[in-house]
């Protein structure tokens, strides 16, 4: 189990075999047939993998989003006031292409599934990105995905009916296909009893433009976040090898924003991929991402293989 030279850090440091053995007795609720809708594109996550890592997690997160419900009810019944019920959100940051958004969909599979908290909705901040029409009017369009991208007041405004018990909660949708905010489409939060809030930048603090997140920041809304890491080079190869299984599927979709980039050859494809990367994502990690990790309650680290191989979970 874990040394006592572990814990003179701010986070408790396990390897993936030490993590594995805090799964205790969680039963594994999903099968292959499950799994492979929840796989995003060239991830190779199979059972042993959701065993190994995400069923501690769901164990350890069940037991926090046990106690911050008696913690609620104990504040309520001194109060003497019946108060709504409030979300446990759950933050998830990381680069692009590093994994997030299956990790979240896993996640949440596994917390719906215990018996105290069966409904758990799923937001990513894609959905609060500014519009390409104001993007371009910012000339800004080439830095989509940095902190200034993004409509942060309104992700805020958000967050704040969410964890204040409002009876609904709307998110806008962004599509991946014409890369963009779908017009008068919403995802809905009728307080359920965890929130996933998945995005590149929620552990953020520093260098947003909107005026309000100098005093009020995406994270203060987070009952706990993780964030997930892998080399920078191992990430970037990640992209690369998406970028061009889009070239061959999403891109060729009619609308498809990116439709000129399906008629590349796999060595023009390659090569795009690497100048966005190098241009774009790769600098958004460098100086926005990566900066923000030690924020996170929880640090999972992954390998070339996307597999994790270390944990590291914050001390109370």
């Amino acid at each position: 189990m874990t040394s006592l030279a572990a814990w003179t850090d701010r986070y408790i440091t396990f390897t993936r075999d030490e993590w594995a053995q805090l799964r205790d007795s969680t039963p594994l609720t999903l099968g292959e047939a499950d799994l492979e809708l929840l796989r995003g594109i060239n991830e190779r996550i199979d059972l042993d993998e959701v065993a190994t890592v995400y069923l501690p997690l769901s164990r350890l997160l069940n037991l926090y989003v046990a106690a911050t419900q008696n913690l609620h009810k104990a504040s309520a019944e001194f109060l003497g006031i019946r108060t709504p019920k409030v979300p446990y959100v759950i933050g998830i940051a990381g680069s692009v292409a590093v994994g997030k958004s299956t990790f979240a969909r896993i996640l949440q599979a596994l917390l719906a599934h215990w018996p105290d908290h069966p409904q758990v909705d799923l937001v990513t901040t894609d959905g609060f990105l500014h519009s390409n029409e104001i993007l371009e009017q910012r000339g800004i369009m080439n830095r989509k995905g940095f902190p200034e991208s993004y409509d942060t007041r309104r992700l805020l405004r958000f967050l704040r009916d969410v964890k204040s018990g409002a009876p609904q909660a709307r998110a806008p949708v962004y599509s991946h296909v014409v890369y963009d905010i779908v017009p008068d489409e919403f995802v809905t939060v009728c307080q359920p009893d965890i929130v996933i809030i998945e995005g590149l930048n929620v552990l953020q603090v520093g260098g947003l433009s909107e005026a309000a997140a100098a005093t009020e920041f995406v994270s203060d809304y987070f009952d706990f976040s993780i964030y997930i890491d892998a080399d920078e080079h191992d990430i970037e190869e990640f992209y690369v090898q998406r970028f061009l299984t889009l070239c061959e599927t999403v891109f060729k979709e009619p609308g498809s924003f990116f439709e000129h980039f399906a008629h590349l050859s796999r060595e023009e494809a390659e090569r795009m991929a690497r100048r966005i990367w190098q241009d774009i994502n790769g600098k958004n990690l460098r100086e926005n991402i990566a900066p923000t990790k030690t924020r996170a309650g929880l640090l999972l680290s992954k390998a070339s293989d996307h597999r994790v191989t270390n944990i590291k979970l914050r001390r109370l």
